[in-house]
């Protein structure tokens, strides 16, 4: 049986809500805030893993940086490239599952954001993922990843909730498993009488958590944030932001 995130259907139906033309809009501020954190300049070489669509890809582009964007769904990927075509950037887009993607010693800066980490059943494939991503970075380059927090869904958690946008209804039902190790989340998408139902798992990582996991992968040091303002990771975060320096 595949997984969830190997169904194309699951991309391709819930595109529209996860990259609403705010969330889009919103990467030049995200990106602003990622070159600092990245301790990075115009000219240096940005791996986006997970990039989706390519928002961020599309403005660290803009920016001057040389971007090499990975995802494993393909009609994603031919929109970032027909985004850069039309805008005159070059960037280079590459179809790969997570756990396959290195080059040893290319980038100075990488990024794996809107909680594209946690997918895999298997913690070692988490680990390889963690280890693929030290292992391209440059000497002192670092790592940033984007989650929401085990502490954060502790202190916010809702079985079931629905947002509505314009004339779409998304409805979400949330269980924990295994001791808090996993997430269950079903995703049901209304639009009129079409209907759209996914069930995405996802391993959640406490703070120290993922500090664990990024070090056993070979990173020297690793701050956590509460947000790409950089504001601690406390009781009032509203997201898990691990910068990793190789």
């Amino acid at each position: 049986m595949s997984e969830w995130f190997d169904d194309d259907s699951f991309w391709q139906n819930f595109e529209g809500w996860m990259f609403s033309p705010e969330r889009i809009a919103d990467a030049r501020a995200e990106v602003e805030r990622m070159v600092a954190l990245l301790g990075i300049a115009g000219g240096a070489r940005v791996l986006d893993l997970c990039c989706g669509v390519g928002r961020h890809s599309l403005e660290f582009a803009r920016r001057g940086f040389l971007v090499t964007g990975v995802d494993r769904t393909r009609s994603y990927l031919e929109k970032a490239r027909t985004a850069a075509a039309k805008e005159k950037l070059v960037i280079e887009f590459v179809e790969s599952d997570m756990r396959e993607f290195a080059r040893p010693d290319t980038f100075d800066g990488a990024i794996n954001f809107f909680t594209a980490f946690g997918y895999f059943d298997d913690p070692d494939d988490e680990l390889k993922v963690a280890r693929n991503l030290c292992a391209s970075l440059n000497p002192g380059g670092r790592l940033l990843i984007d989650l929401v927090g085990k502490e954060i869904i502790a202190r916010d958690f809702r079985p079931r909730d629905f947002n509505r946008r314009g004339d779409v209804i998304m409805l979400e039902e949330r269980r924990l498993l295994d001791g808090w190790k996993r997430l269950d989340c079903k995703w049901t998408l209304i639009r009129g009488d079409e209907r759209h139902e996914s069930t995405l798992s996802l391993r959640l990582y406490s703070g120290a958590e993922v500090e664990t996991l990024l070090r056993s992968a070979g990173f020297t040091k690793v701050e956590l944030y509460g947000g790409l303002s950089a504001k601690p990771y406390d009781q009032s975060a509203q997201r898990l932001i691990a910068v990793a320096t190789k």
